[in-house]
């Protein structure tokens, strides 16, 4: 139940809902009910059962008021008596008759307020919690992607989002407006008869726990078939955004195969959850029909035996009252079972809402607006998760206008410092320092505000050019202008279609690496930062591509502090300062002139391998 308010949660303030649903469900609750017990004083006149004593004694009463001292029923029975002496029993009929249609008008007309104002509640839960989702989703720290499958993700804020919508608040009706009707039958049932009532709800202790042992099953269900459902969206995702990779190598039935394999699991657990929530129905009903059966048997021949202090007339208004018993049970029943997948999926929502952040400002965190000095790391060390040490005692000093490059074999560790820098992972040993102070000490945002960033791979955006480039500000047709004409890219952009205005598909499919390449360096040329890292922004180009490139990185470098991790040593020849990094270490620093001096140095040897 902990999950299942702290979704409704979301729908805040609930007093400006539940306030009106309330009232309108009670009220059609109220106007549901009193359509059926109409039905006794219907079958009174037309069973010829109205005595004029009867109506005598109605009427010698005062004209009652709708006021606390008299009831509907009061008022219903004065107007009764009246127009039986007045009419006649058609007058009566015709009275009962027109009663019974305005009630059944003012019932379905608050069923129908109570519903808009039950869909408006949903409607605005489901935004909150997936634009909730999405915010904490986007904040969470890198490593939290590192390890999630994209799919999982994508379920959690969107399927699993759907499925709190379509049963949780469905739930919500139930236990409210049906919970509501069911008293009222069960309020009217008493009034009728209270012995037959009692007998009849015996059956409540035995329906109540096998519906239970119902939900607890179905709640494991519902969580197995959400798993499943991530994995599918999971393969999807891996599958459309590689299809070159899956034709190259004829694996469409490798990817099939485990495709297969999910799909059926998730057919078994919803098949496994629909047969039991299915189940909870018949027995429902079942239960129902037996009661009515056995009143109908017990109650039956008290009236026939003259022992019951019921007439027929009431006797058969009492099976009709109580028929109708059922179908309000049955829904609480249905949304109670139906409830589990939904809070299934709501606990996965959870789930990533209260993942823990990594990296978080401090309390005390304060704004930097600008990099006056240097960037100092001071005997870094960094693990993963899987605690595998990945850098151990790093050291170096980024001065504000100067160029540090990072070279060395893969999976030495260049990556993870340039990761440092701009706080995506925080170090677990020893600190990194901007102008003086501990990176932990100011905020992300502003700390991301001085960097500018271009890695191997161009993350673009299915969008068009213009606004690929200009991503995160509200830059001018001419700053991007400018800024793709420093970055080489301003002629192939004119020889798109629409030019700026063209869509460049997913991921930038539609356009080449290179050019690729050059949106992103266009993209950090109009962010003009002081700080550049460069993550081998060159590595996977032609030479063509890469001579372009390089002429707009070197136009980007130009009088900023830079950061680059190199893979060709000839793009780094004039850094200031080469660290060569190798098992998590810095093993040889220097220029480039001083490190191929170095006899059997590792430098050396990757620049004798790349001249080969």
């Amino acid at each position: 139940m902990k999950t299942y308010f702290r979704i409704l949660s979301y729908a805040r303030p609930l007093g400006r809902f539940l306030g009106p649903f309330l009232v309108t469900s009670l009220l059609a609750s109220l106007f549901g009910v009193l359509n059926f017990t109409l039905i006794i004083p219907l079958l009174k006149v037309l069973f010829d059962q109205v005595s004029p004593a009867e109506v005598t004694a109605l009427l010698s009463k005062p004209a009652p008021t709708l006021s606390f001292d008299t009831s509907i029923t009061d008022v219903f029975q004065y107007y009764f008596a009246r127009f039986f002496q007045q009419s006649g029993k058609v007058g009566a009929l015709q009275f009962v008759c027109g009663i019974i249609v305005a009630s059944v008008l003012l019932s379905n007309l608050f069923k129908y307020l109570s519903v808009r104002q039950l869909e408006g509640f949903k409607s605005r839960m489901v935004a909150r919690l997936r634009e909730s989702v999405f915010d904490r989703a986007v904040r969470l720290h890198l490593g939290y992607f590192s390890n999630e499958r994209k799919g999982n993700l994508i379920a959690r804020i969107m399927t699993d989002v759907q499925e709190v919508e379509g049963s949780i608040a469905n739930t919500l009706s139930a236990a409210s407006k049906e919970f509501f009707l069911l008293i009222a039958y069960v309020g009217g049932l008493f009034a009728i008869s209270t012995k037959l009532t009692l007998f009849a709800l015996l059956v409540i202790p035995v329906s109540g726990l096998f519906i239970s042992t119902l939900v607890r099953r179905m709640k494991r269900d519902a969580q197995d078939g959400q798993q499943r459902l991530a994995s599918i969206l999971s393969i999807l995702d891996e599958t459309f955004g590689g299809m070159r990779v899956v034709k190259g190598f004829n694996a469409e039935g490798f990817v099939l195969d485990k495709f297969r394999t999910e799909n059926n699991g998730y057919r078994d657990a919803v098949r496994s959850l629909a047969n039991r929530r299915e189940l909870a129905s018949p027995f429902s009903e079942t239960m129902g029909v037996t009661v009515v059966a056995g009143i109908l048997l017990y109650g039956g021949s008290l009236v026939l035996s003259g022992q019951s202090e019921l007439s027929a007339s009431a006797f058969i208004g009492y099976l009709a009252l109580f028929s109708q018993v059922t179908r309000p049970a049955k829904e609480i029943s249905n949304a109670f079972s139906g409830a589990q997948r939904g809070i299934a999926s709501g606990e996965r929502v959870l789930e990533l809402i209260d993942a823990p952040q990594a990296v978080a400002d401090r309390p005390t965190a304060q704004a930097i607006n600008s990099f006056e000095r240097a960037i100092e790391v001071q005997q870094v060390s960094f693990a993963y998760e899987n605690d595998i040490r990945v850098l151990t005692d790093v050291n170096f000093t980024l001065e504000k206008g100067k160029t540090i490059a990072l070279v060395g074999s893969s999976g030495g560790g260049k990556s993870t410092i340039a990761d440092l820098i701009p706080r995506f992972y925080d170090p677990t040993e020893g600190a990194i320092r901007i102008d003086g102070r501990d990176l932990r000490d100011v905020t992300t945002a502003s700390l991301r505000g001085l960097m500018g960033i271009v890695t191997q791979e161009s993350i673009l955006f299915n969008d068009t050019i213009f606004n690929n480039i200009a991503f995160g500000s509200d830059a001018t047709p001419e700053a991007v202008e400018q800024a793709a004409r420093i970055a080489n890219a301003h002629d192939f952009i004119m020889q798109q279609p629409n030019g700026y205005q063209t869509t460049i598909g997913d991921r930038g499919s539609r356009l080449s690496g290179g050019q690729r390449q050059r949106i992103s360096i266009a993209r950090a040329v109009l962010k003009n930062p002081p700080i550049l890292i460069l993550d081998e922004a060159t590595s996977a180009l032609d030479t063509e591509s890469e001579k372009l490139v390089q002429e707009a990185l070197t136009r980007l470098m130009a009088n900023r502090t830079t950061l680059v991790i190199a893979h060709r040593l000839s793009t780094i020849q004039h850094a200031d300062e080469i660290l060569v990094v190798h098992q998590g270490r810095i093993v040889e620093r220097g220029n480039h002139a001083h490190l191929l001096s170095l006899d059997a140095g590792f430098y050396r040897r990757l620049s004798t391998l790349q001249q080969v």
